[in-house]
């Protein structure tokens, strides 16, 4: 039995899942005639309450696209030193907007609203780049998994309506914060101009990332997903698992951030880990003691057929998913105890 935690995208379709994407209606989405994509669209732009929607085949593609259609070559956005736009997007931002970004040292990759203000580069300095996005987070992948408080957001956007920026959330694992904190998506609908929503990690289908946008933005947005080299032809298998995934897979996140919380507590519990995160939804980040060696203590975990990832800087990460069962959560606890 191997268990693998490395991240919450090594799932793979249930059986029902697999039935949909057969059972799927499809047609040709370049030309926007594929009636599964458009019907997924449609319904997770109405979960948000926003005005249109796009799938695209990656989170970090719609995260681009948001990024492109919000700036222009030469101007700068605004997020946390550990945002995933920044860190693990492949140099994106400059490659794709010609924008840079300025970093905020914010709290497990948040921000608040002060920080935004006095980050924002004075638009009548011409030596500076022109502020003209920012760009959150939710859940923090690098922070563990934490949530944005909602009001915070919601400070944040009155921030942008004053100094005329952008907003984005790039929503990779926004699904578990709804369950977490029993949210309404269209709150979120309420602050952001545009929002990626990842149906790849906790919900568990095989690839797909909808972006949801005001109209003004997103008319353009097939323009840039197919630049990014976005367009796809019948894709309607794969949305065919996004909508199973939206009726079977979201009120069973709840037992990921169970098995999560669970592994955090038994962690703290060993004598050889120096820290754990705050494990607010699935996402475990923990620290070894100094005498533990990081790359010992994984090599071991593989013996016994069980990974989970290092992501520098003395943090080893464990996120649960929909193919953690039970039966693996008791034996990782039990050799978590037995090292």
């Amino acid at each position: 039995m191997i268990i693998d935690l490395r991240s919450d995208t090594v799932t793979k379709p249930c059986k029902g899942m697999l039935k949909a994407m057969v059972a799927a209606e499809t047609g040709d989405d370049v030309y926007k005639e594929d009636p599964t994509v458009n019907a997924l669209e449609k319904r997770v732009a109405e979960l948000f309450g926003m005005e249109s929607a796009l799938f695209f085949p990656t989170g970090s593609m719609a995260n681009q696209a948001a990024i492109k259609l919000q700036t222009q070559p030469g101007e700068q956005l605004i997020c946390d030193k550990w945002a995933h736009v920044y860190n693990y997007e492949g140099g994106g931002v400059s490659f794709n907007s010609g924008v840079s970004c300025k970093l905020i040292d914010g709290y497990r990759g948040m921000v608040t609203a002060a920080q935004v203000e006095e980050n924002i580069n004075p638009p009548d300095f011409y030596h500076s780049p022109l502020t003209s996005l920012v760009c959150l987070e939710n859940t923090t992948n690098k922070g563990g998994g934490a949530c944005y408080n909602l009001e915070e957001m919601r400070e944040i956007r009155a921030v942008c309506d004053r100094h005329g920026l952008g907003l984005h959330l790039d929503g990779a694992r926004l699904v578990n914060a709804l369950v977490a904190n029993n949210e309404n998506p269209k709150d979120y609908g309420k602050i952001f101009d545009t929002i990626s929503i990842c149906f790849s990690k906790g919900l568990g289908i095989p690839l797909g990332t909808v972006l949801v946008g005001k109209e003004s933005l997103m008319k353009n947005a097939i323009r840039v997903r197919k630049t990014l080299g976005g367009g796809m032809r019948q894709v309607g298998y794969i949305a065919a698992a996004g909508l199973y995934a939206l009726d079977n897979n979201l009120e069973r996140l709840v037992e990921d951030h169970r098995r999560a919380s669970e592994l955090a507590q038994t962690l703290q519990e060993q004598r050889y880990v120096l820290k754990v995160e705050t494990t607010e939804t699935n996402i475990v980040i923990f620290y070894l003691q100094e005498s533990v060696s990081e790359e010992k203590f994984i090599a071991d975990l593989l013996k016994k057929n069980i990974r989970i990832s290092d992501m520098g800087q003395g943090k080893l990460r464990i996120v649960t998913h929909l193919d953690y069962t039970e039966k693996m959560h008791q034996r990782f606890t039990d050799v978590l105890r037995d090292l």
